[in-house]
């Protein structure tokens, strides 16, 4: 059974960082592509960032240089590292696991919720 389990959420102010981790099991997580959602209340869920199998990465442009994903397979873990943290990424934060070639095969985690308090 694969699953996808968030955690490093938490309440921090304004300026702040947090590290989130995503610890995948049951799943080659090397074979994947990893990404970061976050859905804020009342919006849709959004792409934070992602990071290819190879290790190529995306952000979306209100995190550009100040949030940073990685991964570390030999751990089966993924990461996004936030910095200079702002009340609009309030939200709960979630990853996801997607097969390369075959999109529909994806994982999800349950969420961990970050709140940035101005």
């Amino acid at each position: 059974q694969v699953q996808l389990v968030e955690s490093g959420g938490g309440l921090v102010q304004a300026g702040n960082s947090l590290t989130l981790s995503c610890a995948a099991s049951g799943v080659v997580f090397s074979r994947y592509n990893m990404g970061w959602y976050r859905q804020a209340p009342g919006k849709q869920r959004e792409l934070v960032a992602a990071i290819t199998t190879g290790g190529t990465t995306k952000y979306a442009d209100s995190v550009k240089g100040r949030f940073t994903i990685s991964r570390d397979n030999a751990k089966n873990t993924g990461y996004l590292q936030m910095n200079s943290l702002i009340p609009e990424d309030t939200a709960v934060y979630f990853c996801n696991a997607e097969h390369p070639s075959i999109p529909s095969i994806k994982y999800w985690g349950k969420g961990t919720v970050v709140t940035v308090s101005s």
